[in-house]
């Protein structure tokens, strides 16, 4: 970052947290909470029986099985990472771009960071070559490489990474003995789950992968923060599970009685809850494809989102027209946007990509507006993209992104 501003820029004050539905809460999680209120205590660290066993159902029916004791809950995947990555020890490996809030943990921690570069068709898993020759380039220079963190369904290209692409890679770090993290926080928000595969690095490799999952990504309101991690099984897994506690104790990262209830009631995905999940996730595969639609059109490149609430645009074809209104890199291009959509704009940076490279995430949560009434119906509504506020949300991206283009085509130089 070259620079900082009163807002809060910067890679480590301002980071842009996970795109949320902006839906309000379902009711039935809401009285969960209530009725847990008067419960003022936290679960004990790593979380109580009752929540492990429940996100042990979850994985089960997702066809990975665990053991409780293999299960450790905390109030946010950001302090899962955090303790995994110091007990882990070592230099930490990341896709380039990756989540916002993978990085700044490893260097909290004073572990250098390294990005590797991935396959032009996905986001999230690094490219099997480039992650070797990465991994060659650290221990040539007296590096010590022993953790990947990665995520199938990612954040922030929305991408779904394909089987044979993932085998290739895990295959690539167990060779060169690395740890993996498989952050799966979006697993459950593929926009079509029947036509798309998405494989588990656990599944690969079940002795060398611990799996986190954030609650925000599917089944909490980000506002009620609560994670779970899957840790493999054998003498390896079992001491990283003991050391990942300890500092987790160390930082008194314990979730809320409260929320631990709601945590357990959406892990165990009753009716309410798994009918909420579908229409969300039907909801913003909607207003995704349509947004990515809308700035295809207008010039700007974009991989077409198969998951979560979000799609990452490269607005390098519209350079005339941002160069045209001063804008030169990732931070003036979010600030730019953001004014002009009145919606957050991360730009590319804050994902590990270049300053200079015109790139920004854009969240499809924001173009749900209006009173809470007015959200919940579209969940309901058989064309929730023709409803007053989202027809206006939609029509102020496409215009933002149509001026652009015209913009950049009035400033091409003749041919």
């Amino acid at each position: 970052m070259r620079r900082t501003a009163p807002e809060g820029h910067g890679p480590v004050r301002f980071g842009p947290p996970l795109p949320e539905d902006g839906l309000p809460v379902l009711p039935e999680l809401s009285a969960v909470l209530a009725a847990a209120a008067s419960r003022g205590g936290h679960e004990p660290v790593g979380g109580g029986r009752a929540l492990r066993e429940a996100a042990c159902g979850h994985w089960d029916r997702r066809g990975l099985h665990c053991d409780p004791d293999r299960v450790a809950a905390a109030p946010g995947s950001p302090a899962l990472l955090l303790a995994l990555t110091a007990a882990l020890g070592g230099d930490v490996l990341v896709p380039r771009p990756c989540a916002a809030w993978w990085a700044p943990y490893a260097r909290l921690l004073g572990r250098p960071v390294f990005h590797v570069p991935t396959p032009p068709e996905s986001g999230g898993v690094p490219d099997p070559y480039a992650l070797l020759e990465t991994v060659r380039r650290v221990r040539a220079e007296g590096g010590d490489p022993r953790l990947l963190v990665l995520s199938v369904a990612d954040d922030p290209t929305a991408t779904v990474a394909p089987p044979e692409l993932l085998h290739e890679t895990v295959e690539a770090a167990q060779g060169e003995g690395l740890h993996l993290v498989s952050d799966e926080t979006w697993r459950d928000t593929l926009h079509d789950p029947h036509d798309t595969v998405l494989l588990s690095p656990a599944e690969m490799v079940p002795d060398r992968v611990t799996v986190v999952t954030d609650l925000a990504g599917a089944l909490l309101p980000p506002g009620w923060p609560a994670a779970v991690t899957r840790f493999p099984a054998g003498a390896d897994g079992e001491g990283l599970h003991a050391r990942v506690l300890d500092i987790l104790t160390a930082l008194d990262a314990r979730v809320a009685a409260p929320i631990a209830a709601a945590a357990g009631y959406a892990l165990g995905e009753p009716e309410a809850v798994t009918a909420r999940v579908a229409a969300t996730v039907r909801l913003h595969a909607l207003l995704a494809a349509e947004a990515h639609v809308a700035v295809v059109a207008a010039g700007a490149l974009a991989r077409p989102p198969r998951a979560g609430r979000h799609l990452y645009v490269d607005l390098a074809p519209l350079r005339p027209a941002l160069s045209a209104h001063g804008v030169g890199d990732a931070q003036e291009l979010e600030d730019f946007l953001g004014a002009r959509l009145g919606m957050p704009a991360p730009g590319g940076h804050r994902f590990g990509d270049d300053l200079e490279a015109p790139r920004v995430r854009l969240s499809t949560g924001a173009l749900v507006a209006g009173s809470d009434a007015e959200r919940a119906e579209c969940l309901t509504s058989p064309a929730p993209l023709e409803l007053p506020q989202v027809h206006r949300a939609l029509g102020r991206l496409k215009s933002v992104f149509d001026d652009l283009r015209d913009e950049a085509q009035r400033w091409e130089p003749p041919r």
